[in-house]
């Protein structure tokens, strides 16, 4: 062979080397290693069909299935008491894994009439070109809920805690209207976590969560989870995979190590928010204050049972000075980030009606409750000395 042609073939095997071997382990690592692989090697042919119709546990390819995705499910599953889990790539790919699995040409939705502008969206744009049609209703009336109820309706779909005014809704109830009615009841479980609620105990069919928010709690990843039963989840995992839902493994990886200290962290932040709160209502500068946790807030007694005791990290309240004092508010509270997400570490805000709840009409804001001066809080836990003290600043200005 010509001596040009055998370096050009060196050069070659170099430039595309034999894939790395894992070497053997004698020892465990502590913490879950970083399965960082797209796709897993299989012995032969029939090892793969084993592995890919599910009659031998193993990984072919991360899409389907991978080792951190997995462990992160197993670790909610456990959280919420659940039967079955699985992650997605984010709050509304579990959402969207829900419907998808769940729904059919023809088939009609219940909306909480509170829910989070995506969702509302998904079930009311989206869905519909595939002949699912949607009603919304206020979640927090079951009579209301029941007598919306129609002979099509599959999934009621509901916030355990809604965005942004933290009204609370009885899960309970509304599992009995479902069951009558013959359809799932579908809980966001976001706002609470399963810190503060369990859906699923209390009769929900399905719940999900975005693990973006408290469960991870450190704003670096965007991920969800389904939880649920096993009778109804034959297809829940087709949906994911198929549908390219699934949840990458350095993400499943972050969350599942944010989700070890969750318990600590929801615990705090539910006790700084309520110390926020009861500040917050004693200032002439606020029209209004919403929190589960004040005596006076519609649903204080159902949240205290349903939530045993405690109230979470989300509030809101409304500047009486309207968009214009909202405006100063946000400027001057410097330390209080300006975040339309939540459940981070620090106490960050956002203002509901140029984010959240900015494709509604003047309106339909107005009869929800949201104003221009509406700001929501997800407070962090932070010493509540230094959140205090935040809000004062943000307060002098208005």
């Amino acid at each position: 062979m010509p001596q040009e042609n055998q370096n050009n073939e060196r050069r070659s095997e170099d430039l595309c080397p034999r894939p790395d071997v894992p070497p053997a382990m004698p020892t465990e690592p502590l913490v879950t290693p970083i399965y960082q692989a797209a796709v897993y090697r299989c012995d032969d042919p029939d090892q793969a069909d084993s592995l890919l119709s599910g009659a031998q546990r193993g990984y072919v390819y991360s899409r389907d299935a991978n080792p951190n995705s997995d462990l992160l499910a197993e670790r909610v599953r456990g959280l919420h008491g659940a039967e079955r889990a699985v992650t997605c790539g984010s709050g509304m790919a579990a959402c969207a894994a829900i419907a998808l699995a769940h729904l059919t040409s023809g088939d009609h939705v219940l909306l909480g009439d509170q829910m989070y502008g995506r969702t509302q969206g998904l079930f009311e744009k989206e869905l519909v070109r595939l002949g699912v049609t949607s009603a919304r209703v206020d979640a927090c009336d079951a009579a209301a809920v029941a007598r919306a109820m129609t002979p099509r309706t599959k999934l009621v779909v509901c916030e355990t805690i809604t965005n942004p005014l933290v009204r609370v809704v009885d899960i309970a109830a509304l599992a009995q209207v479902a069951e009558r009615g013959g359809a799932r009841l579908v809980v966001d479980n976001t706002f609470a976590s399963p810190v503060l609620c369990r859906p699923l105990e209390l009769g929900a069919h399905v719940v999900f969560e975005s693990l973006t928010k408290i469960m991870n709690g450190h704003s670096d990843v965007l991920l969800g989870v389904v939880c649920g039963s096993s009778a109804g989840w034959e297809r829940m995992t087709g949906v994911v995979a198929t549908y390219g839902l699934s949840a990458p493994p350095f993400d499943c990886w972050l969350a599942a190590r944010g989700i070890g200290t969750l318990a600590l962290r929801a615990e705090k932040a539910s006790t700084n928010a309520l110390a926020a709160a009861e500040i917050l209502a004693e200032r002439s500068e606020c029209a209004a204050v919403y929190y589960p946790g004040l005596a006076k807030h519609p649903d204080h007694e159902l949240a205290r049972r349903q939530f045993a005791g405690r109230f979470g990290s989300m509030l809101s309240f409304t500047l009486a000075g309207g968009s214009a004092a909202a405006e100063r508010f946000i400027h001057a509270a410097k330390s209080i980030p300006f975040c339309p997400s939540l459940g981070d570490l620090s106490t960050t805000l956002s203002h509901p009606e140029s984010t959240s709840h900015r494709g509604l009409t003047p309106e339909q804001r107005a009869a929800l409750g949201i104003t221009g001066g509406t700001i929501r809080l997800s407070v962090g836990i932070e010493s509540p000395e230094a959140i205090v003290a935040a809000l004062a600043e943000g307060l002098a200005a208005v």
